[in-house]
C-alpha cells in the first residue's frame, strides 16, 4: 500500500482544491505540483482525461498536501492525499493517466503503472530524462 507517503510531515496545507491539470492543483490559491509523477499537458493526448480524472478523485474532498522542499516552475511540490489516506498521485498512475517520474519519486509509483502506459503517454515520456539504470 502507498499510504506511507501520506503520513504527516513538517509542513502541511489542507483544504479543498481547484484542479489545474493532471498533476497540478491549487489549495488556498497555492499552486501545487504533485510530487513524483508526470501527467500529460492539457494540449497533449490524454491531457484532458488526466485533468478530469483528477477532478473526479478530488471533488468535494479536503486534500492534505505534505510540502516537499523543492519547487517546480514556481509551484510548490507536495505529496497530496485524500481524507482516507490514499495518495492522489498513486491513484492517477493506477488509472494510466500519469507516469512515475523516478528522478523525483525514486520509483515510488512505478509498481502502479499499468502495462503499456509509457507507450500510451509517449509525449509525457519524452519530457522525462531516461533513468540512469535503464
Amino acid at each position: 500500500m502507498y499510504r506511507h507517503a501520506c503520513t504527516p510531515g513538517p509542513t502541511i496545507l489542507k483544504g479543498k482544491c481547484y484542479v489545474i491539470d493532471g498533476d497540478t492543483i491549487s489549495i488556498n490559491s497555492v499552486p501545487i505540483r504533485l510530487a513524483g509523477i508526470d501527467a500529460p499537458e492539457l494540449d497533449h493526448p490524454y491531457g484532458n482525461n488526466a485533468k478530469w480524472a483528477m477532478v473526479a478523485i478530488t471533488k468535494g474532498q479536503i486534500i492534505t498536501a505534505r510540502i516537499a522542499p523543492e519547487m517546480s516552475y514556481d509551484r510548490t511540490v507536495a505529496i497530496c492525499c485524500l481524507p482516507d489516506g490514499r495518495d492522489i498521485a498513486a491513484e492517477l498512475v493506477k488509472q494510466g493517466l500519469a507516469l512515475d517520474w523516478p528522478l523525483f519519486s525514486k520509483g515510488l509509483y512505478k509498481e502502479y503503472e499499468p502495462e503499456g502506459v509509457r507507450r500510451k503517454l509517449w509525449m509525457t515520456t519524452k519530457r522525462q530524462p531516461p533513468p540512469a539504470n535503464r
